[in-house]
């Protein structure tokens, strides 16, 4: 099993844009172009911060997951690598975007399977907690119970060169040379809080180097890839992930959750939100203000809001009917973790099913027989997702690292005071 690549991408001005079709040297990390710029390299958990006055000079040594903790939700065994691509053939890929003092953003793709996924699309639906954000493509997916292209996620204003490069790279795939109607999938949340958003600074490059450098094995996690400049619970959020298998069956769910909400953190049923609070001054941290005894969210900025992704992967036939379900369920999970759903919060969940089964060839029209999972039979695929999402969760935050930008800072959740609170 080959382990996933990241792309580390650092650049004083945006690149030329790509010929989807030559193929990218994604793993290749580029010199630093400025003296002074934050270069972040995310492999297994491992941070290095370059001098920066919005960073100082570290090594850091690999933060804990959350099973490294005791924190195991829920009672299914993970997968092997308790992460979405213990799902035979599902691929991830990051292109993390760090230079000067106000870029931090960055793309995820998920690739569904090791073949051209147009021409042997997946089994897929979207389920949509609340609806303030961005997931391109979902209504022809709700239509037709399919995805046909990499999942990719980024930030909000992201979305529309994020579909133009799907478009492109799906076009450029041997077999598609006909092809004249592409359903990219993009989701997003916003990381304005920490990266200079407006300066438009994902690129076709980079899209396409998280998409190409796409690999099965260990999910780098945390400030990565789509989670560079995200804030969960008004610490550092990022790109988390889990996996149950299930015991009598075999089947495996994997989940992908790429954090930027908000609510009242809760890990394992304890309340951390009433004794541990991001710093004062924090980007997302707490005005004086107090409701209900607790502090809220200042009005720049609530802590609340922002949004959350999730892929969710299986190899259980499901047809798109339960795979909705599925990623109903995924929504769900984030409530185990305090989420309080937001109006400013967009909650969404894509699921999909590997099974050869479930896929539909481009261009079939000859009816053949298939073997679904019955309804009665998904219920501990469910409670297998709550499971993964919430574990996933935790991830995303004990994985992630400081991040400090011109427009704010988050900092990473204090490992050592949850441990603290969870032993009490």
């Amino acid at each position: 099993m080959t382990a996933s690549r990241h792309s580390l991408i650092s650049r004083v001005a945006p690149p030329p844009l790509a010929d989807a079709s030559r193929p990218l040297r994604a793993s290749r990390l580029r010199p630093l172009a400025w003296p002074q710029a934050l270069l972040s390299v995310i492999a297994v958990g491992v941070l290095l911060s370059a001098i920066s006055p919005y960073g100082t000079m570290a090594v850091m040594q690999p933060r804990p997951r959350a099973r490294d903790l005791g924190i195991a939700p829920g009672v299914y065994p993970p997968g092997a690598l308790n992460a979405i691509t213990d799902v035979a053939g599902v691929r991830v890929g990051h292109a993390t975007i760090v230079f000067g003092d106000a870029v931090r953003t960055g793309v995820t793709a998920v690739v569904p399977h090791e073949g051209n996924v147009f021409q042997d699309k997946v089994a897929g639906a979207v389920f949509v907690g609340n609806a303030f954000g961005k997931l391109a493509g979902s209504t022809q997916v709700a239509e037709l119970g399919t995805i046909e292209t990499p999942i990719v996620l980024t930030n909000t204003l992201g979305v529309g060169i994020a579909m133009d490069a799907v478009v492109r790279y799906t076009l450029a795939q041997p077999g598609n040379e006909q092809v004249r109607s592409v359903n990219a999938l993009v989701g997003e949340t916003n990381d304005g809080g920490l990266n200079d958003i407006r300066g438009l600074h994902v690129t076709r490059d980079h899209v396409l180097d998280a998409i190409r450098s796409a690999g099965g094995g260990a999910v780098a996690e945390g400030s990565v890839g789509a989670g560079t400049g995200t804030i969960c619970y008004g610490w550092k959020g990022g790109i988390g992930t889990a996996s149950r298998r299930l015991d009598r069956s075999g089947y495996t769910v994997g989940v992908l959750a790429q954090t930027n909400f908000g609510g009242n953190l809760t890990i394992a049923g304890v309340p951390i939100w009433k004794s541990l609070q991001p710093p004062r001054g924090s980007t997302g941290s707490p005005r004086p203000e107090r409701v209900e005894g607790r502090t809220r969210g200042n009005a720049a900025h609530d802590p609340a809001d922002g949004s959350c992704m999730l892929v969710v992967a299986t190899d259980a036939p499901l047809d798109a009917r339960d795979l909705h379900r599925l990623a109903a369920r995924a929504v769900f999970g984030l409530g185990r973790t305090g989420s309080s759903y937001s109006n400013g919060s967009g909650d969404f969940a894509i699921a999909f099913s590997t099974s050869p089964e479930m896929r539909s060839r481009f261009g079939e029209t000859a009816p053949r027989a298939r073997q679904a999972l019955p309804t009665d039979a998904t219920s501990p695929l469910f409670e297998a997702v709550l499971e993964a999402t919430e574990e996933a969760v935790y991830n995303s935050l004990f994985q992630a690292t400081t991040v400090k930008s011109a427009s704010g800072a988050a900092e990473a959740i204090p490992i050592d005071k949850v441990r603290e609170l969870l032993k009490k």
